[in-house]
């Protein structure tokens, strides 16, 4: 019977271990934003500084939902946002921290402003200004009807 019981303990630690966690837009929130001169770019940009919570999930596989946004004719570039297109952080409804950049598995594509659950290995960049903060890397998702 003891058997039994650690493996079953055993188990349930290693599905627990590479489960995906599913998180909100208020983790994402997570980050604070200094604005920082550029020479390249020629003006300020927002340099991220993530929150410990945030950093702890770097590296892992994790799942969120919100508004799909197609971003180009070529169905090549792709995020998910906290809201729609209308109200998305390039049309000045919110923050970076309000968008992930997402990078497919296999190919999928959804339409914009559909609501969809994105699953991926969660990266976070703080230096390349033309990616996103948030990026999920090898993603799939489920759209909701």
């Amino acid at each position: 019977m003891k058997i039994k019981l650690v493996f079953l303990f055993i188990l349930g630690i290693s599905f627990g271990a590479n489960a995906q966690k599913e998180i909100t837009w208020k983790d994402l929130a997570d980050v604070k934003f200094i604005s920082k001169y550029v020479e390249s770019e020629g003006g300020e940009v927002l340099v991220p500084t993530f929150g410990p919570a945030i950093k702890k999930l770097e590296g892992k596989e994790i799942s969120v939902t919100g508004y799909f946004l197609n971003l180009d004719a070529s169905s090549k570039s792709f995020m998910l946002s906290k809201s729609p297109m209308s109200a998305c952080f390039f049309c000045g409804g919110g923050g970076p921290e309000t968008v992930i950049e997402i990078h497919f598995a296999k190919n999928e594509v959804y339409k914009t402003d559909k609501i969809v659950t994105i699953t991926g290995v969660l990266k976070l960049n703080q230096t390349d200004i033309n990616h996103c903060n948030y990026i999920l890397e090898k993603s799939e998702g489920t759209a909701f009807d």
